[in-house]
């Protein structure tokens, strides 16, 4: 490969990236609009994307085979997805799309913690500067947003469930294809989801009862912000590194509050101490990866 033509492929996935990112923010939008409750919105949310992705497994003949361990690891990660989705759709219905985002940014102070006791590694002093500036960012919020309590607890445990299925799954693709782990774990998520409203029995009083906008915007977002964006997403790691795509995944939030502005308008404007404490959370999370990749350049 040319200079020159390796040089349009990282700019042209850079652009894919920085898209996928900005869809992602607009989930938030979208979970927002919907008028069912979350549950309901995350079982259609994985049905859609778990068909769009056998479809595009089918269109592209990509064989989705793996072992019975295999299986059972994606199945049962696909749990811990659900209850990531569900609690962050359940922080903006109870909140609004900026708080829910701020806590979702979290999960790198989770991460710091989880992963080393996961993986039985030495947690790093730098992680535990990083992570007691979050939780600074995530005091200020408590503090001056007092009447969104119950959205930053759901947003927090979301980040938290983010952290330890994305550490899992640090192992899993070790091994295995990002998109086959994504599709047994959509799958396994939409499993999981039907039995818990089989068990209520949601499932045969509220499914397919919709309003036809509802559809439209669950199907925008199983398909486009979460089938395609988690194809795009992997696709653009074959040329960009691991600490470019941390670094512009990180925007997500920003992408997400700025379209909150744009279609919700003043429901979105917070006191000076959310914004204050936005500015630390955020902060160190876009500084975080900067000062790792320096430390181990040296």
């Amino acid at each position: 490969m040319t200079p020159v033509t390796s040089e349009t492929s990282v700019t042209r996935n850079l652009l894919i990236l920085h898209f996928t990112v900005f869809i992602w923010g607009f989930t938030g939008i979208l979970g927002a609009l919907i008028s069912i409750d979350a549950v309901q919105m995350v079982w259609y949310r994985v049905m859609i994307a778990s068909i769009t992705l056998f479809i595009y497994f089918t269109v592209t003949k990509t064989s989705i085979r793996v072992t019975k361990k295999q299986f059972l690891q994606f199945f049962f990660t696909g749990s811990i997805v659900a209850v990531h989705w569900i609690l962050f759709f359940h922080a903006i219905k109870v909140s609004t799309v900026s708080v829910a985002l701020v806590c979702l940014s979290s999960f790198t102070l989770f991460t710091a913690i989880l992963e080393p006791l996961i993986k039985k590694q030495r947690i790093q002093i730098s992680d535990v500067i990083v992570g007691l500036i979050i939780i600074a960012g995530i005091y200020m919020i408590f503090k001056f947003e007092s009447q969104y309590t119950l959205g930053i607890i759901f947003g927090l445990t979301s980040a938290v469930a983010s952290s330890l299925f994305a550490t899992i799954n640090s192992t899993l693709v070790q091994k295995s294809d990002h998109k086959i782990i994504g599709f047994y774990e959509i799958s396994g998520a939409f499993f999981w989801i039907t039995l818990y409203r089989f068990a209520d029995q949601s499932l045969f009083t509220e499914a397919f009862n919709l309003s036809l906008t509802d559809w439209i915007y669950l199907t925008v977002l199983g398909t486009i912000c979460t089938a395609l964006a988690y194809v795009a997403g992997v696709s653009v790691m074959r040329t960009l590194s691991a600490f470019r795509v941390a670094l512009i995944t990180n925007l997500e939030p920003v992408y997400g509050i700025l379209l909150a502005f744009i279609f919700f308008g003043t429901k979105e404007a917070m006191s000076t101490g959310f914004y204050l404490g936005t500015g630390l959370i955020l902060g160190s999370v876009f500084l975080y990866p900067i000062y790792k990749k320096r430390k181990n350049l040296q």
